[in-house]
């Protein structure tokens, strides 16, 4: 257990606000033009409240009058709460992706944290990549932090049947191509798809971020699945208030939490509830901003063997607010520990390790959260395919696969990009059936750019009209955590910077064995070090701004594609004042 540090002693906000020097009258006398007694800055912590509230991040549209119960809290406490706007980075919203501005954000909270008097922050996150973009700046200054998300959607229903959010939209798109829904109906299910505020209701990325943030145990116990609108949410809200101003005072840090074994825990988790394959992407990424040694074998190596218990969209049959009535995250690191499958000992936000947190959490309702010998698949974890068509390494999510394409070998059907992609795909003279696999280039995190959500390429209605929903898929770009089916991502390296997914031909064949991990194009090596060669870029390059920023300096999916200048960045809290 951490010793707790001396209290009180002098914080890091005392250089901004304490004395009588004039740049202190500087700093102190314009906070006062809000009305703050001057006896607020006696030295109590200054907690800043990290909000990525905005009206054009739907998710998070619910997060100022949250933030209102953390001020709350942190009144309570004796503390002296600010709320700072951060960089909102919506799925739904921004262009080309979202991905592209995740490394943004998190420089834009690094540095408002570094050069703000905080002595502790609250991460106030929901949408897909406000959750990762926030860890890894607070992670990056390395103060006392802890996260409390938005919390999901209400569950849809459309004439009877349950709606998940984002997996239905996936569905119904393709139920229409098949003929077999008319575009009416589908106007009509769009209004039971988002019926309240929170994120997506399915284990896609916003739920499974906040799951990897509570198992990370950097969210209180039970914060990842409480339903946005539900009373509950907003007492996690106003106790995490409470809890941050005693990390301030016990010198509690992200990198006292943060360490390999909390990862592994996330890793394991992550099989357990069928959480999205974009965690893997963000957990390496933040990873890297504490120094931890964390690798898509950790990947594999931690969740090859672990069952998905839990009975969620789009692997399963619930949605999230069945999972919270269950009884939620707890119920699955405790089914974990007993397993022998969590590192019981690791710490949390709360002071107490993980094990403390969980070990009496009842089940209160076994069709969600199943018991062992009835997971949805007995080994769930996200599978890392090498071979000579990605030899850093793909990534496949088997919860959400077709069991009889874990083993397969098909003719490739190339599509060049996203583009060349939509322009063929509905075309009924394209040269495709079940059989074949579809292989699209160019949407990793250097090509799109950004690395958009768009691996999961629907099939063409020539198929879907057979009955056949299901096909194998290859890219180098990413899937939504909504989405399900045989798809194989982050293909390493990408096309953009000549891997050899940037040389696949129509009609080659490829091999994919799961079980083996094995993703394999059918040429010889000469073959494919001609083509290597040969290859030349084949799409312009940003000329300027963030998105040439971007481009220059992301890494590759394997390590988590974040910008090479910030990995192992950590410390150095304290800026100079330039008054």
């Amino acid at each position: 257990m951490k010793k707790k540090a001396e209290w009180p002693r002098k914080l890091r906000s005392q250089e901004w606000y304490g004395g009588t020097s004039r740049d202190v009258i500087y700093h102190r006398g314009w906070l006062k033009n809000q009305g703050y007694p001057h006896d607020l800055f006696d030295g109590r912590p200054v907690i800043g409240i990290l909000n990525t509230w905005s009206d054009m991040t739907p998710c998070n549209g619910h997060l100022r009058e949250l933030a209102e119960k953390v001020k709350a809290g942190v009144w309570e406490a004796g503390g002296f709460p600010l709320e700072v706007p951060v960089f909102s980075a919506s799925e739904n919203t921004f262009r080309p992706t979202a991905m592209m501005y995740r490394n943004l954000a998190a420089l834009a909270v690094e540095e408002a944290i570094r050069g703000q008097p905080m002595d502790g922050c609250v991460l106030m996150v929901g949408c897909d990549k406000t959750t990762p973009s926030l860890l890894m700046g607070a992670a990056s200054v390395d103060l006392p932090s802890i996260v409390v998300t938005g919390g999901p959607m209400l569950n849809g229903y459309f004439r009877g049947e349950r709606v998940g959010s984002g997996t239905h939209l996936w569905k119904f798109s393709e139920m229409v191509k098949a003929g077999q829904m008319t575009q009416a109906e589908f106007l009509e299910a769009e209004a039971s798809m988002s019926r309240s505020s929170g994120t997506c209701n399915t284990m896609g990325t916003a739920s499974t971020m906040a799951s990897m943030a509570e198992a990370l145990g950097m969210a209180l116990s039970g914060n990842a699945a409480i339903p946005a609108v539900d009373s509950r949410r907003r007492v996690m809200a106003q106790l995490t208030g409470r809890r941050i101003v005693q990390m301030v005072k016990d010198d509690l840090k992200p990198s006292e939490i943060l360490v390999k074994e909390a990862f592994e825990n996330a890793i394991r988790t992550n099989a357990a509830i069928g959480g999205s394959t974009n965690a893997v992407i963000h957990l390496l990424a933040i990873a890297g901003r504490v120094g931890v040694d964390l690798t898509l074998d950790d990947w594999d190596r931690c969740g090859r063997d672990i069952p998905t218990i839990v009975n969620l969209m789009p692997s399963g049959e619930y949605l999230m607010e069945e999972f919270f009535y269950a009884g939620g995250l707890p119920v699955v690191l405790k089914r974990l520990g007993e397993a022998g499958l969590l590192h019981k000992d690791a710490l949390t936000v709360s002071g107490e390790t993980m094990w403390d947190e969980v070990k009496d959490v009842v089940n209160w309702n076994e069709d969600v959260i199943l018991p062992a010998e009835k997971a949805l698949t007995q080994s769930g974890g996200i599978v890392v395919l090498r071979g000579n068509l990605a030899p850093k390494g793909a990534v496949l999510k088997p919860s959400a696969a077709s069991p009889h394409l874990l083993v397969h070998r098909g003719r490739a059907v190339v599509f060049e990009d996203i583009d060349d992609y939509k322009a063929k795909i509905n075309d009924d003279t394209l040269d495709i059936d079940e059989t074949c696999v579809m292989v699209m280039k160019n949407c990793g995190p250097k090509g799109y750019p950004g690395m958009a959500e768009v691996g999961n390429m629907g099939l063409p209605p020539k198929v879907l009209k057979k009955g056949i929903t299901d096909m194998v898929r290859i890219s180098d770009a990413r899937m939504s955590g909504t989405a399900y089916g045989t798809v194989v991502l982050h293909t390493s390296p990408e096309a953009a910077v000549g891997g050899p997914l940037a040389v696949v031909r129509n009609g080659d064949m490829i091999e994919m064995d799961v079980p083996n991990r094995r993703l394999h194009l059918d040429i010889s090596e000469e073959e494919l070090a001609r083509r290597l060669a040969a290859w030349k870029p084949s799409h312009d390059l940003p000329a300027s701004g963030y998105a040439w920023l971007h481009q220059q300096h992301v890494q590759g999916a394997d390590t988590g594609a974040d910008l090479d200048f910030l990995k192992g960045c950590r410390g150095n809290a304290v800026g100079k004042d330039s008054h």
